[in-house]
């Protein structure tokens, strides 16, 4: 019997991933008709504001980053030496990290541990001392495909039955609820405060507790996003302190996914492993007991790397049997990718002051933040003049999550096509502009509001201004 979408497993059929969903796969065939050279359609590029990834919409990669990873890949070169200084540009110091991390890893065509090459944990734990002013173990360090590996292999061992439940906030990037749908584990919503620039308030993840316990749910973990992710917003300390003190007193994981810890434009980052340190400091044994797993990445910041699949996530407070668990998890997929795991320590051991690449790393690493702050700032104002949306300051990540407010007529011309309002505003503006973007329903949002979420990844502004021509139309046609 052939195989069906009835047949197969339910639980992959009910997951739900907007961020590639049918926006995204419209515009990749729009895409493929203008490469076609199609003159029939009103704009004449996509711009994919869905997906955060960088490098796709012409963000540069840095200099160092893939000049390492050239000799890393053909090794050969490292024989000609003067041609890589004297024609190709290459600084000395490019050509003694590739030759140390060869010695560490000998091929990245080679299997590593299952955890990740020795050499690249010690690096990264040298890394989080520096961040946090506190030591970090590499025996705790997992490098993994990209964050989104971790987040998976982490649920996949926390997620013990059907009634395993993980509280998520709303709005969420939805690898988190995907990833449970796929495990048959349930995610216990716990909504951000829009009214306070998309803050998370305790209160409000209480409710989300209690509801779920009351429900006959085993609540085990705690899901934060910082900086967020659709949201942008970044935690103060003293709400990282409230969800610490809150997981200590109910026994919950903290998953801190901080994949966007350097894109900051508001306040400062604040990792969750610094302040649970600091409260076992001033408050000795009582969060001794905290679980903690953090995740960050070589896909977003100023590194980009999506493709290359590259990441980590470091565990404290866990369990040495359940860290085993852990281990053989991450053994049956092998190993990371290799050269993911060597863009990971050029992450987060960059060229150093005094060092020849650093001057070129810092000019370039600058010219990406101050690009990406300066094209959230100019997309935030095109809202603020857009009739009915409403934006929060851009604080940090890649993202923009306005609300917007449409008109009966769009709601009941929505609703005809089957389809949710959201969804088919921004199916509307895709095919008026080329700009692909995502519905706030993809991402969860309360009862009665619409959103859409967008990257500000795109150089230039005429894709910004498309978008307000479309929506003052848009309006216009549905009053």
């Amino acid at each position: 019997m052939r195989l069906t979408r009835e047949s197969i497993n339910q639980n992959v059929v009910r997951a739900q991933y907007a961020v590639r969903g049918e926006l995204a796969v419209k515009s990749e065939e729009y895409r493929a008709r203008l490469k076609k050279g199609d003159k029939t359609l009103p704009f004449e590029q996509i711009i994919s504001a869905n997906i955060g990834n960088p490098q796709q919409l012409d963000q540069k990669p840095i200099t160092f980053f893939r000049q390492v990873l050239s000799l890393l890949e053909n090794p050969q070169l490292l024989d000609k030496e003067d041609v890589l200084v004297e024609s190709l540009g290459y600084k000395s110091d490019v050509i003694e990290r590739a030759r140390r991390l060869l010695k560490e890893v000998g091929s990245v065509g080679a299997y590593s541990a299952s955890a990740g090459a020795p050499a690249i944990k010690e690096s990264i734990a040298a890394f989080l001392e520096r961040r946090d002013g506190f030591p970090a173990d590499p025996s705790k360090i997992f490098l993994s495909a990209g964050a989104s590996s971790g987040v998976n292999t982490l649920l996949n061992v926390i997620s013990a039955d059907v009634n395993t439940g993980v509280l998520i906030p709303i709005p969420q990037y939805p690898l988190y609820t995907a990833t449970l749908s796929l495990l048959n584990a349930k995610a216990v919503p716990y909504y951000l405060d829009e009214s306070k620039a998309w803050s998370t308030n305790l209160e409000i993840v209480k409710e989300a507790y209690e509801k779920g316990k009351a429900e006959g749910v085993d609540v085990r973990c705690i899901v934060i996003i910082n900086p967020g992710n659709p949201t942008g917003a970044s935690l103060a300390e003293k709400d990282i302190r409230d969800v610490i003190d809150f997981a200590s007193q109910k026994n919950l994981v903290v998953m801190a996914d901080e994949v966007y810890q350097t894109n900051v434009f508001i306040g400062e980052f604040h990792s969750f492993k610094s302040v649970l340190r600091k409260l076992q400091k001033e408050n000795p044994g009582k969060y001794d007991g905290v679980e903690l797993a953090s995740l960050h990445s070589i896909s977003k910041g100023m590194v980009g790397e999506c493709g290359h699949r590259g990441g980590y996530f470091e565990l404290v407070g866990f369990d040495s049997e359940v860290e085993a668990e852990i281990y053989k998890f991450v053994s049956i997929m092998l190993c990371a990718p290799v050269i993911g795991q060597c863009l990971v320590e050029l992450m987060v051991n960059p060229p150093k002051e005094g060092e020849p690449s650093h001057e070129l790393y810092q000019k370039e690493y600058s010219a990406i933040f101050n690009g990406l702050r300066d094209r959230a700032t100019a997309l935030h104002k095109a809202f603020e003049q857009m009739e009915g949306v409403e934006c929060t300051e851009p604080q940090g990540s890649m993202y923009l999550f306005p609300t917007i407010k449409l008109p009966a007529k769009a709601l009941d011309a929505a609703a005809a096509e089957g389809r949710k309002a959201d969804e088919f505003y921004c199916l509307k503006m895709l095919e008026a502009t080329g700009v692909c973007v995502v519905p706030g329903s993809g991402f969860g949002q309360k009862e009665g509001t619409l959103h859409f979420r967008t990257t500000f990844l795109a150089p230039g502004t005429e894709w910004i201004s498309s978008i307000v021509k479309f929506h003052k139309e848009f309006l216009d046609k549905c009053r």
